[in-house]
């Protein structure tokens, strides 16, 4: 699997996903690859210090950018079980190479107006990398959702109607346990004590993209 994870709006949890997906892949026995295309390089500093506080990543980690994402994906795609990259918070280069050599995109949402506006251009991308990747295929994820209230449903409903992503039936709720997991440069499955609903949640959502 070649997994990007993306949106053209910032601050919407897109680099802790990829995290720690890359991780839960890897606790499958994967060999991964995590490609940080980001120009902040969050998830490159995330790596330097998990390996500081565990001795190894656990994966492979290189950060890409522009149309160098297209082509080393396309040469290391064959040496990795799964690749996940994690693509900048806007529209660059960076994520329409991503666009063009993943087989799944992932867009997280936070169920907020702004973002809900975003994903609109995110599909028009989507529609522009479907001529070169024909088999791309866009799912959008609430993540930070709401522990109550209506703001999940009315949100949902909205990104339910944009065509050309998929809607996934699962969310992340909004839990201090991904930014204190990540504060230790560990995953959810990895924090102790365990946030047992933060573990299904992101065991649901690789079970729905996978």
């Amino acid at each position: 699997m070649i997994l990007a994870v993306g949106n053209i709006k910032g601050g919407v949890g897109k680099t802790t996903l990829a995290v720690n997906l890359t991780i839960a892949l890897a606790q499958q026995g994967r060999d991964i690859l995590l490609v940080d295309g980001d120009e902040q390089r969050t998830a490159t500093t995330f790596t330097e210090l998990r390996t500081e506080q565990l001795g190894q990543a656990g994966y492979t980690a290189v950060s890409l950018h522009g149309a160098a994402i297209r082509t080393q994906v396309m040469q290391l795609s064959p040496k990795y079980s799964d690749i996940v990259i994690d693509s900048g918070g806007r529209d660059t280069g960076s994520l329409r190479a991503a666009l063009t050599v993943a087989e799944t995109l992932l867009i997280p949402v936070q169920p907020r107006s702004f973002d809900i506006w975003a994903v609109d251009q995110v599909a028009e991308l989507v529609k522009e990398a479907r001529e070169i990747n024909e088999g791309l295929r866009a799912f959008v994820i609430l993540n930070g959702a709401d522990a109550q209230g209506r703001d999940n449903e009315e949100s949902a409903e909205a990104l339910s109607e944009i065509e050309g992503l998929e809607f996934l039936p699962v969310s992340i709720g909004r839990r201090k346990a991904f930014p204190n997991a990540a504060a230790t440069g560990r995953a959810v499955t990895e924090q102790t004590p365990k946030d047992s609903k933060a573990v299904e949640e992101l065991a649901a959502l690789l079970s729905a993209i996978q």
